[in-house]
């Protein structure tokens, strides 16, 4: 299906603790010198007008992002997620929102590697227009990027993160994340896997955890932000989770830290509520 284009979404309160989890995933990666992979799977634009085009129909920024924009109270992990959203949006006005591979190019060193992978032919080539001029860095193919991945693994550095972030709206999608991680544990165990999926009164997306934790990855991370109640008549998305699969040990703390303020920032009603939970065998 290539009905869904995550501009309608842009810098919601998904994206906020998707993209503040994978900064703190690369930086801690970062730590030494060796080089290293980003590997999105499914990538979108990569940049997002939030003043016009899909953006301005639902405003989602406004639930997301916007609600830190001004804020002096930042924990220092959240302060240096806005911060880099501010370095795309000079002039201090909120006008552009970073994707997931954009947020990565913000952090990565000369010596690391990005492999983007988009299907829907229009986000792909406005993907690649936005990357313009790091082609010694970034390697851009239009292409299904479950079925991508099995050849990139293990990528040569051995260091990875890899995202997978696909628009779950076909229901196999949540199949395809399990055999995936599946696949990529077999072939590069101790690579970092990061999972966002939405929360859905829908089987799949409750059930798609639990079946994550059954994988063979020797250590978990879940992470779920949930804004508001679910609705009644069981549609809309009332929050998201990131599964991280070989997390790093330091990341727990910093999200006991930066949990609560979301929460409290990012909330739509009383029924707001952070879910943090780790394993490690």
């Amino acid at each position: 299906m290539l009905s869904y284009r995550h501009a309608f979404h842009a810098g919601n309160h998904a994206d906020v603790l998707k993209h503040f989890v994978e900064m703190q995933l690369l930086r801690y990666l970062m730590q030494k010198d060796k080089p290293l992979w980003y590997i999105d799977t499914h990538a979108g634009a990569g940049c997002y007008a939030l003043s016009s085009g899909y953006a301005v129909q639902n405003a989602e920024y406004e639930g997301g992002i916007a609600r830190l924009w001004l804020r002096d109270d930042l924990p220092a992990s959240l302060m240096e997620y806005v911060e880099l959203v501010k370095r795309l949006n000079p002039d201090g006005q909120l006008k552009l929102y970073p994707g997931s591979p954009m947020v990565a190019l913000e952090l990565l060193r000369e010596q690391d590697r990005m492999r983007l992978f988009e299907l829907h032919p229009s986000d792909s080539e406005i993907l690649r227009k936005n990357f313009a001029g790091h082609d010694a860095q970034v390697l851009i193919q239009a292409a299904d990027g479950f079925g991508a991945l099995k050849a990139l693994l293990p990528p040569p550095p051995r260091r990875a993160l890899v995202l997978i972030d696909p628009p779950y709206e076909d229901k196999q999608d949540y199949r395809r994340v399990v055999v995936a991680l599946r696949e990529g544990l077999k072939r590069f165990s101790s690579g970092v896997y990061a999972v966002w999926y939405p929360q859905l009164q829908r089987a799949e997306a409750q059930r798609l955890p639990e079946q994550l934790k059954e994988l063979s990855a020797k250590s978990w991370l879940h992470v779920a932000l949930s804004v508001r109640a679910p609705d009644a008549d069981g549609f809309g998305m009332h929050g998201s989770g990131i599964f991280i699969l070989n997390p790093p040990w330091v990341l727990r703390g910093i999200l006991e830290e930066a949990m609560p303020y979301l929460v409290k920032c990012l909330g739509k009603d009383g029924q707001a509520v952070f879910m943090l939970e780790c394993h490690e065998s």
